[in-house]
């Protein structure tokens, strides 16, 4: 017989404190590993990935952090550059929301935002070409993260497919994304709801 501790229930709502006590201790180590998955998950694009690109979504990945960080960007952009398309492998369809939610409890608000929405933001380039409305992304002309979102686009991700590209290798984004999911989810400090930060150094 296993010796792992298990709660007593079969039915949620039949749970005591101490079960749910139970599981909240449990819980921590596998929060805490959270930042492996993650990465295990980039490693994984690098060798299962969308067919007819020149270049994997790893390194699609890759290119878009790294064009984040030479342009002065703070560490939750690029982060946000490195995970934006990390829905890929489990929700193709809806990646963007997918991948937005992997990591809005863990950066500010407007990454998130603009994470959640670049896919219909990126329909600017390739819309046209299967008889979709390349300029839906106006509904959100008015929204803060506007004018963000389109310069992501525009900067980091259409751009980001080039196999002559030198990008930064994954390692060295690593301790960014262990940082960034070490913090405490929610906080209101990270996640600054409302705050709009500039995509690059004023530099």
């Amino acid at each position: 017989m296993s010796n792992e501790r298990t709660v007593s229930f079969t039915q949620m709502k039949d749970g005591t404190k101490e079960d749910y006590a139970l599981l909240h201790e449990l819980e921590k180590p596998y929060l805490g590993l959270t930042a492996d998955r993650i990465l295990d998950e980039l490693r994984r694009q690098g060798e299962v990935s969308l067919q007819g690109y020149k270049i994997t979504r790893l390194d699609h990945a890759l290119q878009s952090a790294t064009r984040a960080r030479r342009d002065g960007a703070d560490i939750d952009w690029i982060v946000g550059a490195l995970l934006h398309d990390i829905g890929d492998g489990l929700a193709p369809q809806n990646h963007d929301r997918f991948s937005a939610e992997v990591i809005r409890p863990f950066v500010r608000w407007d990454v998130a935002w603009v994470v959640e929405h670049h896919g219909i933001f990126q329909m600017l380039y390739y819309g046209r070409h299967y008889g979709w409305d390349e300029n839906a992304r106006d509904r959100f002309k008015d929204h803060p993260c506007f004018d963000n979102c389109a310069a992501f686009c525009e900067r980091w991700d259409q751009s980001s497919f080039d196999p002559e590209y030198q990008q930064d290798p994954l390692e060295s984004f690593e301790p960014l994304v262990r940082e960034v999911f070490a913090r405490k989810a929610y906080s209101a400090d990270v996640v600054q709801e409302g705050t709009v930060t500039s995509l690059t150094s004023p530099a």
